[in-house]
């Protein structure tokens, strides 16, 4: 069972719950400078063993370190603390611990396959201390394998326990703030509009955006201690609507930008997204939804509407007004017809399944040119 829960000060009482005597800490470069590392040093369990042997876009082989440092330690329940890729890596080292497969559990293609696998044999909790993937509240995982970007999918890898604590947000670096927050509205926008929303998942999606909506600028501009727990929140409920209907075109396109120009996660995806909307708004008639396209449309407008704008076509101009607010501009090319080249071939056909709009190879191409600008 997933619970989320409000608040550092649970963290002693869930740790006496669930007995742990020898604690794995899976955290990322920020630990040091965070507000709650007193507390977590403070707890009282026999052993703390710590990996952060990782990057922010952690490679299976550091993966694999911690697999072992777990098995040598012998610790018995998981805490992640940091941003996505440190929950991400905690995820992987603990399918990695529990399927029959081990360390190829989280081997193409084996990643695919949803293992079974008994998640409450090793407890797991996770605190973000970012405002963005949500990834304290879903099953998948990110790490690189080959050069490849992989996703781990298992519904065992889902923490039993999210633990909110919006005041590791005060000191946030301001660009990274930037990132993660438009990553968390990303996702809530492709949530809704994708081809595997529920009525549980819109429910999540629509509080993503409205929150994001209505709290961003005193979060990015005052530090407002109330709008970071806005975000947190969005965060959250933008990771559990994509645990249900994953991530769309948007998000797609972002992975080779990422690579290619250097841009966090969420800056990347947040450049490809008015785009890929716009896009679709002029196609509606390729609509791939079984549901179909006055459906999609009426998404495009629930969207708007909750964003504040009067119509989809606002709505897109206001994201891009945002994007311009946040001093957030999309990547320029140097090397143009051979950088488009790459982006347009990196994209995974597999992760355009979710799009509610057909994107073909030659459209593609065309949306890149767009996304990319002239030096």
């Amino acid at each position: 069972m997933h619970k989320i829960i409000n608040g550092i000060e649970s963290l002693t009482r869930i740790l006496k719950e669930i007995g742990c005597q020898r604690l794995f800490l899976v955290i990322d470069s920020s630990y040091p400078f965070l507000n709650i590392k007193e507390t977590i040093e403070s707890l009282d369990v026999k052993e703390k063993v710590k990996f952060s042997d990782f990057t922010p876009n952690p490679l299976y082989e550091q993966v694999c370190k911690g697999i072992e440092l777990l098995k040598s330690s012998h610790c018995d329940t998981i805490l992640a603390i940091g941003g996505g890729s440190a929950i991400d890596v905690a995820k992987c080292i603990k399918l990695a611990m529990l399927a029959e497969e081990g360390r190829a559990a989280i081997i193409p293609p084996l990643v695919s396959q949803r293992l079974p696998i008994d998640g409450t044999k090793i407890p797991f909790i996770a605190i973000p201390t970012t405002a963005g993937t949500g990834s304290e509240s879903t099953h998948n995982a990110v790490m690189y394998y080959e050069g490849a970007k992989q996703t781990v999918t298992n519904d065992g890898i889902l923490p039993g326990y999210a633990i909110l604590e919006p005041s590791v947000l005060k000191t946030l670096p301001l660009y990274q703030k930037k990132c993660t927050m438009m990553d968390a509205l990303c996702q809530g926008i492709e949530s809704w509009w994708s081809i595997n929303s529920t009525d549980e998942s819109k429910v999540y999606s629509r509080k993503a955006v409205e929150l994001i909506t209505t709290n961003w600028r005193k979060y990015i501009f005052e530090n407002d201690d109330d709008a970071a727990t806005q975000i947190m929140l969005a965060a959250n409920y933008g990771g559990r609507a994509i645990n249900i209907t994953q991530t769309t075109a948007p998000h797609a396109f972002s992975y080779k930008i990422t690579s290619l120009y250097g841009l966090p996660h969420g800056h990347a995806v947040a450049v490809c997204l008015p785009v890929i909307w716009e896009y679709m708004l002029a196609h509606p008639d390729e609509c791939i939804d079984p549901r179909g396209r006055n459906y999609l449309m009426q998404t495009f407008t629930d969207i708007s509407t909750t964003m504040g704008a009067h119509d989809i076509t606002t709505a897109i101009r206001s994201f891009r007004q945002m994007m311009t607010d946040l001093s957030l501009a999309n990547p320029s090319s140097t090397n143009r017809e051979e950088e488009i080249h790459t982006l347009a071939t990196s994209v995974n056909p597999i992760r355009l399944r979710n799009n509610p709009v057909s994107l073909s190879h030659p459209i593609i191409h065309t949306l890149y040119e767009q996304i990319v600008h002239k030096i």
